[in-house]
């Protein structure tokens, strides 16, 4: 594990996203809560939440850090058959909190395809990519600055 003891402690924040592809009529039944497991969504985000929390458990060589906040939005759009679940992480800490961003859009994801996998087998997890971090020696990055 990389030694962070000498850095400063810095406000850092990271975001990142995941999408889930589906069929329409699908995404249409988690918009409605009408899952046959229950409520997709709001299973989702504590997913999201508790994973982010445990980053450290589900990655290798990641430090424990003392998360400020998780937030999670979780974007239905049934007509395109997409869920989007977006993860911003906080923390005042030595190292970053970009792992535990993705972490939690991973889990998110995973979760919307096991709720959903008895109404369709097909569902895609894809793209779970960081979108901005800042804080820290690096500073501030974003993912439309980069594409």
């Amino acid at each position: 594990m990389v030694d962070v003891g000498a850095k400063p402690q810095t406000d850092r924040v990271a975001s990142a996203r995941a999408v889930v592809r589906m069929t329409p009529r699908t995404a249409a039944a988690v918009a409605a809560g009408d899952a046959p497991k229950g409520d997709v969504i709001g299973t989702a985000r504590l997913a999201a939440i508790q994973a982010a929390k445990r980053t450290d458990e589900w990655i290798p060589l990641c430090h424990t850090l003392p998360l400020d906040g998780v937030d999670v939005d979780i974007d239905v759009d049934a007509a395109a058959g997409t869920v989007i679940v977006t993860v911003t992480t906080r923390v005042h800490a030595r190292t970053g909190v970009e792992m535990e961003a993705m972490v939690g859009c991973a889990a998110g994801a995973l979760t919307i395809y096991d709720m959903v996998k008895g109404i369709e087998r097909g569902v895609v997890v894809q793209r779970v990519e960081l979108l901005s971090k800042s804080g820290g020696r690096s500073g501030t990055w974003r993912r439309d600055e980069q594409d």
